[in-house]
């Protein structure tokens, strides 16, 4: 992938570095740009780094947008949080994300644009969720990411700017130290590690895919150059289990319980329920060059 030039935004965040990391290994130019004034530690030394605020329209013309594919990572996740911050979620998540696409929309050569949006999309259901199925936000969060979708479909219609959305389910692991701190596995471990007992809300029933950060980029990068991802929506692949069964595998690890406690009534008023992904859109036109296993190669053994 020699010459293939790339700009990620948010390259300071959990998928973003560990995003740039790999573009970079597998010989990408990568261009990267956060709001804070540093990179990150563990992005390449080599890498060029610019801050920028994208709620600036002024900010947004230190981005390179000479490159061939632009990563759009930056912006707010949360769940409650959101709704005591609105207004930082819908500054950051959309406005952001406009001002990206009012520039790219009057470029002559216009990057392809790459969107991470997230299993709160969907409403949850028992079966496999597609990419077409029935969407529900339950979250400011939620609400952000459908339309930061609608947006892309939106100026794609309108200034011809192509994209490509990936829905992501559970991303768990780290590349780079054993600090877990991102999501329902590293909370479970984080606890664990400090001798304390998993949390689990209700009967631990509900199911998630889950992906390891690696898998999650790799999935990510074999589909560039890809006709086939041209302004289409792909939800990314994983192992499926229940969260019971993490709790318990993490649990019998690090010699902890597992303790169950009643949801707490906002809480439960958010949860979406079952949320297991179907890939095989996504996986039609890949190839893995690996194989993940959570239980018996990533953190179990």
């Amino acid at each position: 992938m020699k010459n293939i030039k790339c700009a990620v935004i948010g390259a300071n965040g959990y998928i973003g570095r560990h995003l740039t990391y790999l573009l970079n290994k597998k010989g990408f130019e990568v261009f990267t740009y956060g709001l804070n004034s540093k990179k990150n530690k563990n992005i390449p030394k080599e890498i060029h780094y610019q801050k920028v605020d994208l709620t600036n329209k002024q900010d947004i013309n230190k981005i390179d947008f000479d490159v061939d594919y632009i990563f759009l990572f930056a912006g707010l996740t949360g769940t409650l949080d959101g709704f005591n911050n609105y207004k930082n979620y819908i500054n950051v998540n959309e406005i952001g994300l406009l001002n990206v696409l009012n520039k790219i929309k009057d470029l002559k050569n216009k990057p392809h644009c790459i969107f991470p949006s997230s299993r709160l999309v969907y409403k949850g259901s028992k079966s496999p969720l597609k990419e077409n199925d029935e969407k529900e936000a339950k979250t400011i969060y939620a609400s952000t990411k459908i339309c930061g979708e609608n947006y892309l479909s939106l100026y794609s219609n309108m200034y011809k700017i192509s994209y490509t959305i990936f829905r992501i389910c559970v991303p768990y692991g780290n590349l780079f130290d054993d600090y877990f701190s991102f999501g329902t596995i590293g909370n479970f471990i984080n606890r664990a590690i400090n001798k304390q007992n998993i949390i689990l809300y209700g009967d631990g029933e509900l199911r998630r895919t889950f992906t390891y950060i690696e898998s999650v980029c790799e999935q990510i990068i074999n589909s560039l150059g890809n006709s086939k991802i041209i302004n289409e929506i792909f939800n990314i692949g994983g192992e499926i289990y229940s969260l019971k069964e993490i709790a318990d595998l993490i649990a019998h690890k690090y010699g902890v319980e597992v303790e169950y406690v009643q949801w707490p009534e906002d809480s439960e008023l958010i949860e979406s329920g079952d949320t297991v992904f179907d890939s095989s859109k996504l996986m039609k036109i890949i190839k893995q060059e690996k194989t993940y296993k959570l239980k018996d190669d990533l953190l179990f053994t």
